[in-house]
């Protein structure tokens, strides 16, 4: 790959190379190979602003308004890491789906990936159509590796640019708390509630 003129991966280049990996491979082992020889390509600090950018990108996805959707579409089978990999899962359907998920969680209700799920039960759901997707979080990481030699070495270089660790749990702030009460769910999410009744025993 020939040097580039704009050494970094801004916010549109992450992006970019998200919703390309879907279009190179649709499967998600398919698409975390891709990626990861796509970056291994790229000098390393290059490979530090895609973890950053993910990073950044996981921040604006911790509300509790998405996860309180997260939670309903998986039936109540969405801890701290599974929100995670749930926002990372979001993150590979695309910059638009994001950005709308994010600000109205309830849009989730029109993404195909998700009304395929709905009606089923969550024993039911194969590996790919988990809303889940762990694995992003660790292709950077790969890639550098694969560029420097270094085991883990992302990690130090991360510290070295921005001064602190990365927090791999959802960071809420000053979020309102979620709603055990089903009318109220209903009231802010219509279209996810009608889709996605709760389970018994279950708000």
């Amino acid at each position: 790959m020939p040097p580039r003129d704009d050494a970094a991966v801004d916010t549109e280049e992450f992006w970019a190379l998200v919703e390309a990996s879907d279009r190179a491979a649709g499967d998600p082992a398919g698409r975390l190979t891709w990626l990861t020889d796509r970056l291994a390509g790229l000098p390393a600090t290059e490979v530090v602003d895609f973890q950053l950018r993910l990073d950044e990108a996981h921040a604006r996805a911790d509300t509790t308004r998405l996860w309180d959707a997260a939670l309903r579409i998986c039936g109540g089978l969405c801890s701290d890491d599974g929100f995670r990999y749930f926002q990372a899962w979001l993150v590979g359907l695309g910059r638009p789906v994001f950005e709308r998920a994010v600000a109205a969680p309830d849009t989730l209700a029109d993404v195909p990936q998700v009304c395929r799920l709905a009606g089923r039960p969550t024993r039911e759901w194969s590996d790919d159509e988990w809303p889940d997707w762990e694995s992003l979080d660790y292709v950077a990481g790969e890639a550098y590796e694969r560029i420097t030699g270094v085991a883990e070495g992302l990690e130090d270089a991360m510290l070295a640019r921005v001064g602190e660790p990365g927090d791999e749990s959802p960071d809420l702030g000053d979020e309102p708390e979620e709603s055990d009460d089903p009318a109220e769910f209903a009231r802010r999410y219509p279209h996810l509630a009608a889709m996605f009744p709760p389970a018994p025993g279950r708000p």
